[in-house]
């Protein structure tokens, strides 16, 4: 049954009721399965004829275990397809592939974390266990690979003849119906790889894949990564059965990156031609795309700065390139994944050329802007050049929300497609008729539905009520829904912020857990999205729950986000402060209870915040955090703080270390001991740090846990361990938990 957009959601608002009682939430359940959240379906696609939208759904049982998962669209029927406990060998992943999933954000995950449709819409592509797998829609499968390597990355070409993947850093293809597998390179092993996307692609630019196949099948494009000249670090991966040492070649700031090339291989790997990627071999190799038609390659090159980005229009036959296009930027430029090639030989693109990110139409050396306006275009999701119209998701009604739109590719006004009330992700069909959409609020946990925009016809997929026996539903009569607002900056600057508050008792005054990341790209606090249920337990509990998005935070225009350069550790404290000199004047808050915590970028906020101002805080909780800036990587640390190599100064200035004596109040500092994001190092050079000055510290390290401390039993001692900290420091004179 299909109903209006307005009508479903409509229905939607009118079945989520308010049970009359609240069971107590405590740090055991929400960690437990199912998910309080609900159903969470997660890698959403839809089959190429448009009949079947594929999912990886969590199981009730294990909520980090993933199955493959089936809709027909046509009746709205689901069905497992692929049960991850039945084909999967329970064999433990390479290193390799546990650092790629720490990249993806991915790690701890178990079962199905990645699928391929095969072009014909018959069977499905399913890596798993180290190996590979072809699944039939009727539930069958047939293994494609059996080999005590791991098999990475691996994706159907576009006409479905071949699957093509990594093994022991070599490229290999292997046809779709079945056969032997063929390497297209040899000479891969120790520092040199064919067809994966190197350490920092996959951390810092977004970039995950190494290969690329052309739209007919005849060649594929594979990055060669040199590794050789790259640092090695010693990484200590300490965990309960004793210490493995890695060899990690890890490009911290300031050292060799390692050097890409891409070459075009014919799909029987002869042909072998080198892209002319330029002179200059210290360059990011940021993304690889191919014309509708296959003629060319456009091919996008970064600077070691990051300050330029060369679009290279590139003959596949010789590899001889040419500079279709230039961005440049003062300071940085944001990568995207917004170039849709159009088969009239122009392109849409994104830009902050302005001053925010908006759409672009590129036309034989023409630009033409299509979008404008104080906002931010997040992603164009489909082109629908029939029915002549862009898709996209912005957040023009408010930072807080992201929306759907659509406009016309010759130019108009946009026009809003989703609910207003929802925060919303999308994805579309290759022919932008159909969008999937992924949305929550305030008070609803993530719900799924499909939406045709042409007709404003919707059908459910996982429309997760808050009713009967979902998961939060005896939570749901004490639940809290944020409240949103604006704190002015120094400079006048509008900062978003975010409260929860339990029933205000006149004449009480609260404690403050402030929840703060402020770094930017990915790391928002301040969305009016669902809300973590470890918030809403502490607001049980009897905390004030607050964050703000300070200068340097995304999605607020290269004005806002610029102010950090080279000055990192500066304005983003100094808008926190704001933040909490605007807590401390609320006549319901204590001003002498406020802890702050954050992780990774956060943690190294926390950090300064408690450095920047001492005695503001009764408690700072700093997990996995940087502390010295040379230790972390190239593309993300010299985008933001330049090369120390070439200049020092400013990470001198931003770092922690130098400036430890200066943290006077109660800190706990946590970290993953096998961390090869935010190495465990930098924990132990702020505590090597804070004992040569004699400062009192409290810790708890995580042996076997990398940046993403997590797990069923893992997680309730991390947060009970917070939670005894605070009880301690910060509510030492009420004895016991807040509000109780």
């Amino acid at each position: 049954m299909q109903l209006s957009l307005r009508a479903i959601l409509a229905a939607t608002a009118m079945v989520i009721a308010t049970p009359a009682a609240a069971d107590d939430l405590t740090l055991e359940r929400i960690f437990a399965s199912p998910s309080l959240s609900g159903p969470q379906p997660r890698g959403l696609k839809l089959s190429p004829d448009g009949r079947w939208l594929t999912s990886l759904r969590n199981r009730p049982d294990d909520r980090e275990r993933y199955d493959l998962w089936a809709t027909d669209t046509t009746t709205g029927e689901s069905r497992m397809v692929v049960d991850s406990q039945r084909i999967g060998s329970g064999a433990e992943l390479s290193e390799e592939e546990k650092m790629q999933r720490e990249r993806a954000r991915i790690g701890g995950t178990r079962g199905i974390v990645a699928y391929d449709w095969a072009p014909d819409g018959r069977s499905i592509l399913v890596p798993l266990d180290g190996d590979l797998f072809i699944a039939a829609l009727d539930g069958s499968t047939r293994r494609l690979t059996e080999t005590p390597g791991t098999e990475l990355d691996a994706t159907v070409s576009p006409q479905g003849g071949f699957v093509s993947f990594v093994r022991d850093q070599n490229l290999f293809v292997q046809p779709l119906a079945g056969g032997a597998a063929r390497a297209l390179t040899t000479d891969g092993g120790d520092a040199l790889s064919w067809g994966v996307a190197e350490f920092v692609a996959q951390e810092e630019m977004g970039r995950s894949r190494g290969h690329w196949w052309s739209p007919d099948d005849r060649r594929v494009a594979v990055a060669r990564v040199d590794e050789s000249g790259v640092r090695v670090i010693s990484r200590a991966a300490i965990g309960a059965d004793g210490t493995r040492v890695y060899q990690q070649r890890y490009p911290q700031a300031g050292t060799p990156n390692a050097v890409v090339q891409l070459w075009v291989l014919a799909a029987d790997g002869s042909g072998r031609v080198q892209v002319d990627l330029g002179n200059d071999p210290d360059i990011y190799l940021a993304r690889v795309d191919w014309a509708p038609d296959g003629s060319k390659l456009i091919v996008q090159r970064e600077t070691r700065d990051q300050k330029r980005l060369d679009v290279l229009l590139v003959d596949p036959d010789t590899g001889r390139s040419e500079v279709l296009f230039t961005e440049r930027a003062e300071r940085w430029i944001n990568l995207h994944d917004n170039l849709k090639p159009l088969s009239s030989s122009s392109l849409l693109w994104t830009s902050e050329r302005d001053g925010y990110s908006h759409i672009y139409r590129f036309d034989a050396g023409r630009w033409t802007q299509l979008t404008r306006g104080p906002w931010v275009v997040e992603r164009i999701v489909g082109v629908n050049e029939t029915a002549g119209r862009i898709y996209f998701v912005a957040n023009k009604e408010s930072p807080l929300r992201w929306q759907l739109y659509s406009m016309p590719i010759a130019g108009g006004d946009p026009v809003v497609e989703t609910d207003a009330d929802y925060t919303n992700g999308v994805v579309m069909d290759g022919a932008a008729t159909r969008a999937i959409v992924s949305r929550s609020s305030p008070t609803q946990p993530g719900q799924v539905y499909l939406l045709d925009p042409a007709t404003d016809a919707v059908q459910w997929v996982e429309r997760n009520e808050v009713t009967g026996a979902h998961p939060y539903a005896p939570f749901m009569a004490s639940h809290v829904a944020p409240r949103f607002g604006t704190i002015r900056a120094e400079d006048g600057s509008e900062l978003q912020y975010k409260i929860m508050t339990p029933t205000l008792e006149p004449g009480r005054r609260y404690p403050v857990f402030l929840q703060v990341y402020g770094g930017p790209g990915a790391g928002r606090q301040v969305t009016a999205g669902w809300t973590p249920e470890l918030q809403q337990y502490l607001v049980d509990r009897g905390w004030i729950v607050f964050s703000v998005d300070g200068r340097g935070t995304p999605d607020r225009g290269k004005a806002f986000e610029d102010q950090i350069y080279k000055a990192m550790g500066t304005v983003e404290v100094a808008d926190q402060l704001r933040a909490v000199e605007w807590l401390k004047s609320q006549p319901f808050v204590d001003p002498d209870r406020v802890a702050v915590y954050g992780w990774s970028y956060g943690g190294y906020m926390t950090l300064k915040l408690l450095q920047a101002a001492p005695g503001q805080f009764a408690a700072g909780i700093s997990g996995a955090p940087v502390t010295r800036w040379g230790l972390y990587d190239t593309h993300y640390t010299e985008r933001y703080l330049g090369n120390p190599a070439t200049d020092p100064a400013p990470y001198d200035a931003s770092d922690v270390v130098p400036r430890a004596d200066r943290i006077r109040d109660p800190l706990l500092l946590i970290h993953g001991m096998a961390d090869d994001n935010v190495v465990f190092e930098h924990s132990t050079a702020l505590m090597s740090a804070l004992q040569a000055d004699a400062v009192p510290f409290e810790t708890m390290v995580y042996p076997g846990q990398t940046h993403r401390v997590a797990g069923p039993g893992v997680s309730v001692h991390l947060w009970r361990t917070i939670e005894n900290f605070l009880n301690k420091t910060v509510l030492e004179e009420e004895g016991t938990a807040a509000g109780q």
